[in-house]
């Protein structure tokens, strides 16, 4: 039989994906976090790995699934929180542009399982169920009650179970996670219900959260949008790395923060680095980085800014404080050992 007849569909996923096989799996358990530093990566959407000097690996908003994947339902469901946002019924075009770069079931050391807030691409079962079959019996799944009653309708065991509020203090290892508030109101129209006229609540559904390491901090936001009260939690606690929910919002649409909001953002909160992320995965939401860092050459010298954008790539990793100076990042281009040994090529200057 040739090779041909033997390939299936089945066998094509299982060949192709995730994308990265377990490369970037290998990539984190491999790295030692060097003294007075952390390392951050990002694994597609708002999903960040933190890795710390005293060995905790922590991992928010992990999100294994996908998008749209047909055009034959015409509407959104009729309680969607877009439909209910905007008023609109076509079913929305989010296809998911990124690529998975971490195999969820190669993952064997996580120390605690995070979510911000209730919507399906930042808590995934998939990641659920890894995490429950292939790590310690114990680790903690963390969130508000919204996250922990899907956990719970999945199958995570009770005891696994923390329920976070803004204003609650969880110790993982050498790292304080601290809850704040979250600025999410898109989550506030999720709902499967009528709202007019009804006072929604966030707290239950969503929070922000700043992760205290021995060597900085770093903030997450989730699907926040901007709010003046960044300045209230700026004010509160020191803020080294902060990351914003960006993209290029579709008319009658209001879910992610544009250019000037990750600036605001960024000056409220008083950080010293600011990281847009979530453009990266909705083919709808899709938008250029550059533009924050245009906006930013524009205003940092008139307004005094004391911080800097950087611009990340999925699967991309950043350690702080060693990369505070970096505007880009770019994969690693390899060939460090060039010439190594001698050529294989007819003569020396045919290259």
């Amino acid at each position: 039989m040739s090779k041909i007849d033997e390939i299936t569909r089945e066998s094509w996923i299982l060949g192709a994906f995730p994308e990265w096989g377990t490369w970037l799996n290998e990539e984190i358990d491999a790295t030692v976090v060097e003294p007075g530093t952390f390392d951050l990566w990002w694994i597609g959407n708002t999903g960040i790995w933190l890795k710390t000097e005293g060995g905790a690996n922590i991992v928010t908003d992990a999100w294994f699934g996908n998008g749209k994947r047909t055009q034959k339902v015409k509407e959104m469901a009729p309680y969607h929180q877009m439909r209910n946002m905007t008023g609109g019924r076509a079913t929305q075009p989010n296809l998911r542009a990124a690529p998975i770069v971490i195999d969820p079931f190669a993952i064997t050391t996580v120390d605690a399982v995070l979510a911000t807030h209730i919507h399906q691409d930042h808590i995934c079962p998939f990641f659920a169920a890894a995490v429950l079959q292939n790590c310690a019996d114990d680790v903690p799944f963390i969130g508000p009650e919204g996250c922990a009653e899907i956990w719970r309708k999945w199958g995570v065991p009770e005891d696994r179970l923390v329920v976070v509020k803004p204003g609650d203090v969880v110790k993982i290892k050498d790292v304080e996670i601290h809850m704040l508030d979250s600025f999410d109101r898109t989550v506030l129209v999720t709902a499967e219900e009528p709202l007019a006229g009804k006072v929604p609540t966030m707290d239950d559904k969503a929070v922000n959260y700043l992760f205290k390491t021995p060597a900085g901090s770093f903030y997450h936001s989730g699907d926040s949008h901007y709010s003046i009260r960044f300045a209230k939690h700026g004010k509160d606690h020191q803020v080294d790395v902060a990351f914003g929910s960006y993209g290029e919002n579709p008319i009658g649409n209001q879910d992610k923060m544009s250019s000037i909001d990750i600036l605001r953002m960024a000056e409220a909160l008083q950080c010293k680095v600011v990281i847009p992320f979530h453009y990266d995965v909705w083919t709808n939401f899709k938008a250029d980085p550059q533009e924050i860092v245009d906006l930013w050459n524009i205003k940092k010298d008139v307004l005094q800014y004391r911080f800097k954008p950087f611009i990340w790539d999925v699967g991309g990793r950043f350690t702080f404080p060693n990369d505070v100076d970096k505007r880009k990042y770019h994969y690693r281009r390899g060939f460090e050992d060039a010439f190594t040994d001698e050529q294989n090529v007819p003569f020396p200057s045919i290259l």
